[in-house]
C-alpha cells in the first residue's frame, strides 16, 4: 500500500537510567512495540522500563551500547517487524517523532528509494557549546573519510532496516563507533540513508564530552569506518530483499 508505514518496535538501549526510561516508554508504546535492553545497570532501569509496558532484555555486564544494539537487533529479527525505530532512554529523543522516521521510509519505498537508514539530523546550534565542537568536528572527519557529506553521524535516534540489523551482528564495536560503523555499511552495500529533521534536547547536565580527547578518537572510528565503506560488499543471503 502506498505510503503505508513499516510494522517496527521501537528500541531502546538503557543504562542506570531509571528516573528517565519509564516516560520514554510510555511515550514509544504510543506508536507500537517497545523493547528496552537493559545494559547492566544497577538502578533499577529494567524493572520500571517493564512497569511502563516494554520488553526488557538484560545483558549483564554493562557491554556498551553497540553491544545492546546488537541484542535488540537479533530479537527485532526473530520477530516479522520490517525495521526498528532506535532511540536513547535518557530523554534526549521525543519518542512523538517517531512517525517522522516511519513516514520518511514510507515516502521513499514510494519513490523506489528502499533505504536501510533514516537519521535524526539534530540541530548542532541548540547544543551545549562543547557537544556542538565535538559533533561539527566528527561530521568534518567523517564526511572526509567516507568522500560524502554525512550531516550528523552519531544520533542514537534512526530507523534500521532489516539487511542493515543483520549486517550489522557481525561489528565488534562496543560503543558510539557502532552507530557511524552503520552508516559505513549503508556505503559499503549501495543502501541509501536518509536523515529527518528531529528536536535537539539537552537537559542542564554538565557534558563530560572533551573536543580534543573526541577527535583523536573519532579520527581512528573515521578510519575504520571509511575501510569497511571501501571493502567489497556482503554476499547476499537467502531471504534479503533485492
Amino acid at each position: 500500500m502506498a505510503g503505508a508505514a513499516p510494522h517496527f518496535v521501537a528500541l531502546v538501549p538503557a543504562h542506570d537510567e531509571a528516573p528517565r526510561v519509564g516516560a520514554v516508554v510510555r511515550g514509544a508504546a504510543l506508536h507500537g512495540r517497545v523493547i528496552v535492553v537493559d545494559d547492566g545497570s544497577t538502578d533499577g532501569t529494567a524493572d520500571v522500563a517493564r512497569a511502563a509496558g516494554a520488553e526488557v532484555l538484560e545483558q549483564r555486564p554493562n557491554q556498551g551500547k553497540g553491544a545492546a544494539l546488537r541484542t535488540g537487533f537479533a530479537a527485532v529479527l526473530a520477530s516479522d517487524a520490517a525495521a526498528a525505530v532506535t532511540l536513547d532512554g535518557d530523554g534526549q529523543h521525543d519518542p512523538s517523532e517517531i512517525p517522522t522516521f516511519l513516514a520518511a521510509l514510507a515516502r521513499r519505498v514510494d519513490a523506489g528509494l528502499p533505504t536501510e537508514l533514516v537519521v535524526g539530523r539534530r540541530d548542532f546550534t541548540r547544543m551545549p557549546v562543547v557537544r556542538r565542537i565535538a559533533n561539527s568536528l566528527g561530521t568534518a572527519v567523517l564526511s572526509m573519510a567516507l568522500g560524502r557529506y554525512v550531516p550528523d553521524n552519531q544520533s542514537g535516534y534512526r530507523l534500521v532496516g532489516r539487511r542493515l540489523m543483520a549486517a550489522m551482528l557481525d561489528s565488534r564495536e562496543r560503543g558510539f563507533a557502532f552507530e557511524v560503523e552503520m552508516i559505513a555499511v549503508c556505503q559499503r552495500e549501495g543502501w541509501p540513508v536518509a536523515w529527518v529533521p528531529i528536536r535537539t534536547i539537552y537537559g542542564d547536565e554538565r557534558s563530560h564530552v572533551r573536543p580534543l580527547a573526541h577527535l583523536r578518537e573519532f579520527l581512528g572510528i573515521a578510519v575504520r569506518a571509511g575501510r569497511i565503506a571501501r571493502s567489497p560488499r556482503r554476499a547476499p543471503e537467502r531471504g534479503d530483499l533485492v
